[in-house]
């Protein structure tokens, strides 16, 4: 009974894990893949890759390299199928997107071949263990960002008096409880389905640099982060719309805050926005 008990309960843990597929140990919004990452945090898809040499070069003088040339294949083939899988927006993937322009999924293969290793290591045997990752941001996000996302013209801003309230320096939305899925093309919206945030409001160069949002799970150790400060508003998540799970709903109050003043246009220009998830 207790062998059964034991089972079950394990069982329903590997099912929670794997609906939710993030780490609940890292202050960084890791999305677990089956044997890699996207880590929405830092922008970069991660994988780790085995090499075996062939056992008639076990003693050759050739085995590392062969091992280290079938890792680093093996990390390769892993990244490429979580990029297939990396939400663009609530209803697109990668993958999809790649199907409308084949050319896409070349460049991005490309891409992928030059993935940086961040850790190596060689085992007595002759296997070799690999960690590799790919940025998201730069030009993999040039290459996947919708091209209606464009360079935006100049905002004037108006110079408040003394007497008003704190200039606002960026957005933090709040989004806890809310089973948000991270995207690469984020959308706020207020309590009329209408757009507060999205890929109209920022400029090209912002979202391909550091991507459209930033990801984070503790609200108050990013109130300070430099994509944000110093006095960000932070507003309340109150339910997602959409099919994905992607897109955030903010009270009608807190919309209007946003369209109020012209240094709201300003950072969401230069996409000054950090979303806190589970």
């Amino acid at each position: 009974m207790k062998k059964q008990l034991s089972f079950v309960l394990t069982l329903v843990f590997l099912l929670t894990f794997s609906v939710f597929g993030y780490t609940d140990n890292s202050k960084e919004v890791v999305e677990l893949k089956e044997k890699g990452s996207i880590n929405w945090s830092r922008g970069v898809v991660q994988a780790k890759g085995i090499g075996v040499p062939p056992p008639k070069m076990s003693r050759n003088s050739n085995a590392r390299t062969v091992a280290l040339t079938d890792a680093k294949l093996n990390a390769f083939c892993i990244i490429l199928e979580i990029i297939k899988e990396l939400r663009i927006n609530g209803t697109t993937a990668v993958g999809d997107y790649a199907i409308q322009d084949p050319a896409i999924m070349s460049k991005i293969e490309n891409m992928v071949k030059n993935a940086k290793v961040v850790k190596k290591e060689y085992l007595t045997d002759g296997t070799v263990k690999i960690e590799m990752e790919v940025n998201l941001r730069g030009g993999f996000a040039q290459l996947i960002l919708p091209k209606d996302i464009k360079p935006l013209d100049s905002i004037t801003l108006v110079t408040k008096n003394k007497t008003s309230s704190p200039v606002f320096t960026g957005l933090v939305v709040d989004a806890k409880g809310l089973g948000v899925r991270p995207v690469m093309v984020p959308r706020i919206l207020d309590e009329n389905n209408q757009e507060v945030y999205g890929s109209a409001f920022v400029s090209r160069e912002y979202a391909v640099q550091q991507g459209m949002s930033g990801y984070a799970r503790n609200l108050k150790e990013i109130l300070n982060n430099q994509r944000v400060a110093d006095h960000p508003l932070v507003v309340k998540g109150l339910k997602t719309s959409g099919p994905g799970r992607s897109e955030i709903v903010i009270s009608n109050a807190d919309a209007s805050k946003l369209r109020s003043t012209s240094e709201s246009l300003y950072f969401m220009k230069k996409c000054r926005v950090i979303i806190v998830v589970d």
